[in-house]
């Protein structure tokens, strides 16, 4: 599996605070969280896993997404992170938000014009 940190399902559930059985549920629920399987079936999480895992907590149990819009948003963090060629971690709420603001700006003085 190359230079990549990988991390055992018992490690994933101490690294994002998450069950096991939750991580297995929304494995099948979002497609960015895919875990490979090392040569005895066993889960081996990567730091993207990771990184996922915590986000689609954030948006579920912080932000109150249900788990159709934490899959909707992600994907527009996805998105954003591709045309902004940032790394996902660095696409965070405030950022959107921010983008967002930019965005109404430019509008308004459009429209002023």
């Amino acid at each position: 599996m190359g230079d990549e940190k990988f991390y055992t399902i018992t490690q994933a559930v101490r690294l994002t605070g998450i069950k096991a059985h939750v991580l297995r549920y929304w494995e099948k629920e979002f497609r960015w969280l895919s875990p490979k399987k090392n040569s005895s079936g066993r889960r081996c999480y990567s730091e993207h896993d990771i990184e996922i895992a915590r986000l689609i907590s954030r948006l579920v149990h912080q932000e109150g997404y249900s788990l159709e819009g934490a899959r909707k948003r992600i994907k527009t963090l996805y998105a954003l992170s591709d045309q902004l060629q940032l790394p996902l971690s660095k696409v965070n709420s405030e950022l959107v938000e921010f983008l967002k603001s930019q965005i109404r700006e430019v509008i308004e003085i459009l429209e002023k014009r």
